[in-house]
């Protein structure tokens, strides 16, 4: 078998067997096989797509690259939940607790930001002293515990994946549905979920620019993880504008809080809502996702959720009692703020545009070895729907340097789009995708 072989069989709309996939992407792993074929192969899956037999296959073998967490010995069930990034995405610090309190186990693999979409592992490491980088006996130890842990991709952890996503980064493959569908859940399984929910997202803010694009994701994934044995759900949710008020590492950390508080902005409470009601159905804790709303609802207004998050961060290594202290006082030095340029209403706040002003504020990085800021951000006082003033603040934000402040600024000014009317009420879950819609 030849590396060369195989990417002609692709290149001309072949089915790879799992034997060949295997062989390319192990053979990659230990070095036998070199950068150059690996991005031709990607090349070709790009523009001749995968079947979801062929895009199971390659999950595995990816899969089988590297180690799995073993979590043997603990009583589930395993739900997790995964979101394609946008921008103020912060559900997986509210749904993991909220899961959690009703006995549903949540063993959570999470990333770093790259580019404008936020990493759950850059907001956890704003909290001091918290440990991102887990053993895997501490994250047995702590998901036995608390009922979820948070830990980033370790190098045994489906090597084959840091590989390709690398790879495919600067070989103009990143949008390729079968490759992303691969990544996202080889590490999902590798962390031992059983079932998951996906939250897929599209906008100027997501990866995904359109619905469409984004249910063709959200069906490949769904269809793959029936091919495995997986039970996933996928909601497509609206990533046009920022969720939340806040953007940015330690902000974001408090905005969870007043979610878990029941106080948290309309917006992002009702998508987490939507995504941990779908988890609890997957958990078995709900017949549907009516009553799984119902449930999570009524869990967080008994404080538990809360409860666990602070539980999280002191075994996790930081101090939840100085976590409190710091809310509303861990800030950058360097501020200033954006007020209405004219009457009227806030028609939309692009989310792509207040990205990338993120990045140069310091809260998102363009290269994986960028430092991010943990104080650095934006918080919204106004939003979408809300009428204003000429002078009224819409924005506050802050930067890592001062030196960032005045692009940002331009960019986030640009952002901001005015009407003389109220705009039309956005829908924020879009459709929702299951195993029997797809025909899986």
């Amino acid at each position: 078998m030849r590396a060369v072989d195989i990417i002609i069989d692709k290149r001309n709309g072949k089915e790879l067997s799992r034997e060949a996939l295997q062989f390319l992407i192990h053979g990659y792993v230990g070095g036998e096989i070199p950068d150059y074929q690996i991005a031709a192969w990607a090349m070709a899956v790009f523009f001749q797509g995968m079947s979801p037999k062929e895009i199971a296959a390659l999950t595995e073998v990816m899969l089988t690259s590297g180690g799995r967490m073993d979590l043997s010995g603990i009583s589930g069930p395993f739900v997790d939940k995964h979101s394609t990034g946008g921008v103020g995405d912060k559900t997986s610090l509210i749904v993991a607790p909220l899961i959690a309190s009703l006995g549903i186990k949540d063993p959570m693999m999470s990333g770093r930001a790259l580019g404008y979409t936020g990493g759950t592992l850059d907001k956890l490491e704003a909290i001091p002293g918290y440990k991102t980088t887990l053993e895997q006996q501490e994250f047995r130890e702590i998901l036995g515990m608390i009922g979820y842990a948070m830990t980033g991709q370790t190098r045994d952890m489906v090597p084959a994946d840091r590989l390709l996503y690398a790879l495919r980064d600067v070989s103009g493959t990143v949008e390729s549905i079968p490759l992303i569908t691969a990544s996202i859940l080889s590490k999902k399984v590798a962390e031992g979920a059983d079932a998951l929910v996906l939250d897929v997202k599209y906008g100027s803010g997501a990866f995904m620019k359109d619905p469409k694009a984004a249910e063709k994701l959200a069906r490949s994934l769904v269809n793959t993880g029936a091919v495995m044995g997986k039970q996933i759900i996928a909601l497509l949710t609206d990533m046009d504008e920022p969720l939340g008020n806040m953007v940015g590492n330690f902000l974001e950390v408090e905005e969870s809080l007043d979610c878990l508080e029941g106080k948290g902005p309309t917006d992002l409470m009702e998508v987490s809502l939507e995504l941990a009601a779908r988890m609890a159905v997957l958990g078995a804790k709900a017949a549907d996702a009516v009553e799984g709303r119902e449930v999570c609802e009524a869990a967080l207004a008994s404080g538990k959720p809360r409860y666990l998050f602070l539980e999280n961060i002191r075994c996790q290594g930081g101090d939840p009692k100085q976590i409190l202290e710091m809310r509303g006082k861990y800030r950058s030095a360097f501020s200033t703020e954006i007020r209405a340029a004219k009457d009227g209403y806030i028609s939309r706040i692009d989310a792509g545009k207040v990205g990338h002003a993120g990045i140069l504020l310091g809260v998102g990085r363009n290269r994986t070895e960028d430092q991010v800021s943990p104080t650095a951000g934006v918080q919204f006082h106004k939003k979408r729907g809300d009428r204003i003033a000429l002078g009224d603040r819409i924005m506050t934000i802050w930067a890592g340097h001062e030196a960032c402040l005045a692009a940002a600024i331009r960019q986030l000014e640009d952002a901001v789009e005015y009407a003389e009317t109220p705009p039309a009420p956005r829908k924020l879950v879009l459709q929702e995708i299951t195993q029997e819609a797809t025909g899986a």
